[in-house]
């Protein structure tokens, strides 16, 4: 890696240690109440137990003098501890409910995030890599508040404990205060090398899960190919790196377990040598060895402190992992309306898209006159989903600006912007518990049933959806599909929902020739009118367009109607061979009038005739 690229690196890896640390302060201030009752709790409670052995020394010299308030202290002893176990029994209640909220805030941070940025940021991330982060990371990550109220509280019995040494008895204190150092270094070895292994850990189990919601996503392709023991091994390639990790993160805790374990006696055997002496001096009394004891078990009590602070350092590395989804650019959106009656005319100037560090699309400047249905066209790698993406803003350009009826799309409020501009995608998702759902999930009001069915109809799916189980009422996972099924029910879910702009992205490629030109002409009767935006693979759609905007190496190399290109350029014409043949074969016109009959302006309302003039031929190539 060139030092500019590290650089740069370093960089990024500094901001997302800041956003997440900036994530972790809005969760604690989310539960800033409950947080702070933790606290609270947690400091009493810690309280309790410094006051525990001082109260316990003072009760014993009572009673081995038989004073008359000896039994009173025995009272006040029991009462001492019974609110260090009420204390931390609430301490504890209150941090499950704290871990859950601050748990639940960063999810919700990180979904919106992702849900209101470009969709080709959103993809960075693998879905496995995507859930791993909202899912166990923020899981992990959400314990922080609480674990810092803990370690914080933990501190005080060290500090308080060693205090109260240096009142007992100085040489005590001394003898104690030996050990310290050593106390300091193995906390710092630890917090080091603890953030180290945590974090390398995480980020190999986060690769695992990708590979395996990736191999669950295709397993059917897997099966089919009969690849299932080499995707075994792919997704469990990094399990020996995890382990080791893993290993790693026990070592280090197990260490610090083992040197701390070692070190407390001795500083225990060290205060107990020296205040035995000071005791069989008259200096102190049993009552004061004793709670001098105490008192240094708790200034030894590394094994609190070395948990919270290992809580605290896992969720950190955790919030990390999950603060990157925090750091994807927003796509932001301004307050504008559109202006009532639109007819939909969106304009492009001087736009230019860059992925990558390669530029896809360059200085696309045109206007799609409103009300028009304009198909974009050009070999595979021309732009032309990218063009669709910019045309309805799922993206922003980098350079230049895009314009729907003379309002910058950037300006216009969310709402609005969702409600006049529709897609339909080659591959789309269907959201919602049943197929009616699905169709009618969208922005606004509940379209309702009879604008559901129409819907349906015009995307030709009306029919195979009526032959399900319980028709519309058909719950999504107990309705198999094919391809061109779903892709009609996105086609519906668009065209129930149809503003002023409709885009359309290779919407039909996985339906039959014939129900494409149902589709169309549905489109053109039976759907809101508008501006139609279609990525046009087929033939048919550039004949039916009543422009054409042809794509090459990012730029529009021509713009007219599919007549004029189709006469004028060969480079246009050999952009469809492949796709006039195969039309040719499905049937779409008599043998070898595919490509020809395309030749001549008009030709669209030619297949039309032909397709009248041949009754039942429609139902036949179904």
């Amino acid at each position: 890696m060139s030092p500019p690229d590290a650089a740069v690196d370093t960089a990024q890896d500094q901001a997302v240690a800041q956003g997440a640390d900036r994530a972790l302060v809005a969760a604690a201030r989310h539960s800033g109440g409950r947080t702070a009752a933790v606290l609270g709790c947690a400091v009493a409670a810690a309280a309790a137990a410094l006051a525990e052995p001082a109260v316990l020394g003072h009760t014993l010299d009572l009673l081995l003098r038989k004073d008359p308030s000896g039994p009173a202290w025995t009272l006040v002893c029991a009462a001492v501890i019974a609110a260090e176990v009420a204390l931390d029994a609430a301490a504890a209640r209150l941090t499950g409910e704290v871990d859950g909220r601050s748990t639940a805030r960063l999810r919700r941070l990180g979904l919106a995030r992702l849900l209101r940025t470009a969709p080709h940021h959103a993809a960075r991330h693998a879905p496995g890599d995507t859930a791993a982060r909202l899912t166990a990371h923020a899981t992990e990550a959400g314990k922080v508040p609480a674990a810092a109220a803990h370690a914080v509280a933990a501190l005080l019995p060290p500090i308080g404990a060693v205090g109260a040494l240096f009142l007992i008895d100085l040489w005590t204190a001394l003898a104690f205060l030996l050990g310290v150092p050593l106390l300091v270094l193995l906390l710092r070895a630890f917090a080091r090398d603890t953030l180290t292994s945590v974090a390398r850990y995480q980020q190999v189990q986060l690769a695992t899960a990708g590979r395996l919601v990736e191999a669950l996503a295709g397993a059917r392709t897997i099966a089919a190919a009969g690849t299932a023991e080499r995707e075994r091994a792919r997704i469990l390639a990094q399990l020996p790196e995890l382990g080791t990790e893993g290993r790693r993160m026990w070592r280090v805790y197990g260490a610090t377990t083992a040197r701390s374990g070692a070190l407390m006696p001795m500083l225990l055997y060290a205060v107990l040598a020296v205040g035995g002496i000071r005791l069989s001096a008259g200096a102190i009394g049993v009552g004061e060895l004793l709670a001098a004891v105490r008192y240094a078990g708790l200034a030894a009590g590394v094994g609190a402190v070395t948990g919270g602070l290992a809580a605290v350092v896992r969720g950190r590395a955790a919030a990390r992992r999950t603060a990157v989804l925090l750091s994807l650019p927003l796509l932001g959106h301004g307050r504008s309306q559109l202006p009532d009656g639109g007819p939909g005319t969106v304009e492009l100037r001087g736009v230019r898209v860059v992925r990558g560090g390669s530029t896809v699309l360059n200085d696309i400047s045109l206007v799609i006159p409103g009300g028009s249905t304009v198909a974009v066209v050009g070999r595979s790698g021309a732009g032309k989903t990218l063009f669709a993406a910019v045309a309805g803003r799922l993206t922003d350009p980098d350079a230049g600006q895009v314009l729907l009826d003379g309002v910058p799309l950037r300006d216009v409020a969310v709402e609005e912007l969702r409600r006049e501009v529709g897609y339909a995608f080659d591959r789309p998702v269907l959201l919602g518990d049943t197929v009616g759902d699905a169709i009618g999930f969208g922005a606004g009001p509940d379209p309702g049933p009879r604008a559901v069915r129409a819907a349906a109809r015009a995307a030709g799916a009306d029919l195979f959806v009526r032959r399900l189980p319980h028709g519309y009422d058909t719950r999504l996972a107990d309705a198999p599909m094919s391809g061109g099924e779903v892709q009609r029910l996105g086609l519906a879910r668009a065209f129930c929902h149809a503003g002023r702009l409709l885009v359309l992205d290779d919407a039909t490629s996985s339906l039959d020739t014939v129900t494409a030109r149902e589709v169309e002409r549905a489109l053109a009767h039976d759907v809101r009118p508008g501006t139609r935006i279609v990525v046009a693979h087929r033939l048919s759609s550039a004949v039916r367009a009543d422009l054409v905007v042809w794509l090459e190496d990012g730029r529009v190399r021509a713009v007219g109607t599919h007549g004029e290109l189709w006469r004028q350029d060969p480079g246009y014409r050999a952009v469809f061979a492949a796709d006039a043949a195969s039309e040719a074969a499905e049937g779409e016109a008599e043998p070898g009038a595919g490509a020809a009959a395309q030749a001549e302006p008009g030709a669209g309302a030619a297949a039309e005739a032909e397709d009248r003039r041949v009754p039942g031929k429609q139902e036949a190539a179904r």
